[in-house]
This record gives structure tokens, sequence and C-alpha cells, in this order.
């Protein structure tokens, strides 16, 4: 008995999960799924979200979101702090590596045909969690307020104004008035560590949810 069935076995025992969430806890993998890698992109995109939760915790200890101490408290994290560089450097790069994840694997799904019925929903979503990973980039890149973080934000928040209708409200919404300062850092560091994570999280369980229901595509 592996260490999965013992826990399911002690969880069924307590809250009759066969009964409650028999399509939800218990739903058997394709064959050709388990020894495939193509298949572990998603949990690999999941395992670095963790990792940036972590890390972005540890960081937050030490970050003060402000015009005037941002920079100087990321100096601090990498030089003073202990384990501060490699902490920063865990993030950047699982930040980066979690993007390429999504990326590959909603390629997979695409040329796999996983996205046709009944999956279409979960498609969808798929989509909207590469757009809500896409933005924690961006949203991230404007906290270290360095010239390279200021100039990508006033690029980025200048094609998002490009937007037709809509894009000159969205650029307000993003910069709290007409130029990057203290208010666009402030609505950068809300997005990043409160707005985005509700939302990711939201998405991620009705993605998982829809994962152990419809079961893994096989298709190769």
């Amino acid at each position: 008995m592996t260490l999965y069935d013992k826990i399911y076995k002690w969880l069924d025992d307590r809250f009759k999960l066969r009964e409650l969430l028999p399509p939800i806890v218990k739903h058997p993998a394709p064959t050709n799924v388990v020894s495939n890698p193509l298949y572990c992109l998603g949990g690999t995109a999941f395992l670095c979200f963790l990792v940036l939760v972590v890390t972005g915790m540890f960081l937050a200890f030490y970050y003060k979101p402000t015009p005037d101490e941002a920079y100087k408290s990321i100096q601090h994290i990498m030089t003073e702090v202990p384990l501060g560089s490699l902490i920063r450097s865990i993030h950047h790069w699982s930040a980066n590596v979690m993007i390429a994840a999504v990326m590959l694997h909603m390629i997979r799904i695409y040329f796999m045909g996983a996205y046709k019925k009944p999956r279409e929903l979960n498609w969808v979503v798929g989509i909207f969690l590469f757009l809500i990973v896409t933005t924690f980039g961006f949203s991230g890149y404007l906290l270290p307020w360095d010239q390279l973080a200021l100039w990508a934000t006033k690029i980025g928040t200048g094609i998002a104004g490009s937007i037709p209708i809509v894009g000159g409200y969205i650029a307000l919404i993003l910069m709290g008035g007409n130029d990057i300062g203290a208010e666009t850092m402030t609505r950068f560091f809300a997005i990043h560590v409160l707005i985005l994570p509700a939302v990711i999280v939201t998405l991620l369980i009705l993605h998982f949810m829809m994962v152990r229901i419809q079961g893994i595509s096989g298709r190769l």
C-alpha cells in the first residue's frame, strides 16, 4: 500500500470520501501518463508557485513598498540579510520557470487535443491562469524600483493604455495617475501580493477539481 493509499484510507474512514467526493479524490490516470514527462509540466508550474509563495513571504519581511525605501530594501536583502540573495534568486528564477512551464503545458494541451470536449471549460480556465501568471511577472517587475523596472513598467502600462476604448482606464488604474510614481508602486504591490494570489488560488482550485472529475486526457 502506497503512502497515497494510506492517507486516502485514513481520510475515508473518517469522512467517507468514497461517498462524498469519489470522482475528485480518487480518479485513475491513463497508464501512458504516469511515465511521460510532458504531463509533468502543470505540476512543475504548481511547484514553482508554491516556491514563489514561500520565498515571497520571506522577502516581504524585509521589503518596503515605498519609492524611497524599495531599492534600499532590495539591496539590504541582497547584501545583509542571511540567505537573502539566495531566496531572492530562487524567487526570481522560480517565476521564470513557472511562466515557461505554463506556456509549454498549454502548448502540450493544444497539440494533443486535450482541450476538446469535455474539457473546454478547463481550457478557458487555463488561459486565464496563463494571463494571471504573466501578470504576476509584470507586477513584480516594478517592485525593485530601479531603472530597468521603471522603464519596463512604463512600456507595459503604455501597451495596456493602447487597448482600444478601455486602454486609458486600465493605464489610469495601474498607474494611479498620469505617470509612474508612489501610487503606481502601491497598486502594483497590492496587485502582486493580494489580488493576484487570491485570483490564482481560486482558478487553481477550479482547474484541479475539473482535472480530477474529467480525468487526464491520455491522447498522444
